[in-house]
């Protein structure tokens, strides 16, 4: 059984549908009877928010107040394209035949509004050309304004500004993640005190200790850069599901590759090394007398 609904999109829904989906340019009516009812894509999230389903007819309307709306049959949905800048905004977009849209956004006193366009994209070959092409575009044909979609400074956009933020939480973390482990070698080394002495006492060269504690302190390093790994790869899957879900987005929040797994292991480990070299030397400098506390 196919029910029918009405619903009322405003204009900037159908706009922003239009923009950000990429819209066929084949004509979806050619093949259509008079009395057949368009077709429409709706997102999951607009599907689910208005409880319905595939087959259902709509009336979408580019004017906020519903006038002019008409009708379209859901012939199926999808799940938009996750963007970061529009994580938290409602993914509220309907996909329409280009010829379709025209029809619903056009101005009708306009005859030539449905053979016009307000804006052309060009990619260029070569983007280095760009400023030339403007000049001899705005030169060829009056009146019309050529700029580059391209930001001028990369320094400033939202990703690049995001990124450094995160590169400036990563180093205070690694400074006192440093700290923090360098206290705990340290500790460490003051409880083996006595190992130390004693095996100064029986002959063991400070060299030779020295390379047992590089030699420990690296396979603790590596061992808990391996264990770090693994729990983030183990609970990667739980932290995208809950962010998924939090949001209602397919957005991949986290992803352990393998270039991030090398870069941990390779911070990691020499700090985990440093950290147990300077515990432990401070106390191999000392004299005999004082290790063994006699």
């Amino acid at each position: 059984m196919i029910r029918s609904r009405t619903l009322h999109l405003g204009v900037a829904w159908v706009v922003t549908a239009a923009s950000a989906v990429g819209l066929a340019a084949a004509d979806g009516r050619s093949d259509r009877g008079a009395d057949e009812v368009p077709t429409v894509l709706l997102s999951r999230q607009l599907l689910e928010a208005e409880a319905l389903r595939i087959g259902d007819v709509v009336q979408l309307s580019a004017d906020p107040s519903g006038s002019g709306a008409q009708s379209f049959r859901i012939a199926g949905t999808y799940e938009p394209m996750p963007d970061p800048m529009r994580l938290t905004s409602q993914r509220m977009e309907a996909r329409l035949h280009l010829p379709d849209l025209l029809a619903l956004t056009s101005d009708s006193d306009d005859p030539s509004a449905t053979e016009s366009v307000t804006a052309v994209n060009v990619a260029l070959k070569d983007p280095a050309d760009a400023g030339a092409f403007a000049r001899d575009l705005s030169a060829k044909v009056p009146n019309l304004v050529v700029q580059p979609t391209a930001r001028a400074d990369d320094r400033a956009t939202p990703f690049v500004v995001l990124e450094r933020f995160h590169l400036a939480i990563a180093i205070v973390t690694m400074i006192g993640s440093a700290i923090f482990l360098l206290a705990l070698m340290v500790i460490l080394a003051e409880e083996r005190r006595e190992t130390f002495g004693t095996l100064r006492l029986i002959g063991v060269s400070t060299r030779r200790v020295l390379l047992h504690v590089l030699t420990e302190g690296l396979l603790i390093a590596f061992t808990g850069a391996i264990f770090g790994v693994l729990f983030a790869w183990a609970t990667e899957g739980l932290f995208n599901r809950f962010f998924q879900a939090w949001y209602d987005t397919s957005l991949v929040f986290l992803r352990v590759t393998p270039d991030v797994a090398g870069r941990v292991v390779l911070l990691a480990v020499p700090l985990g090394v440093l950290a147990s070299l300077a515990a432990s030397w401070t106390l191999l400098r000392q004299n005999l007398i004082t290790l063994v506390r006699r």
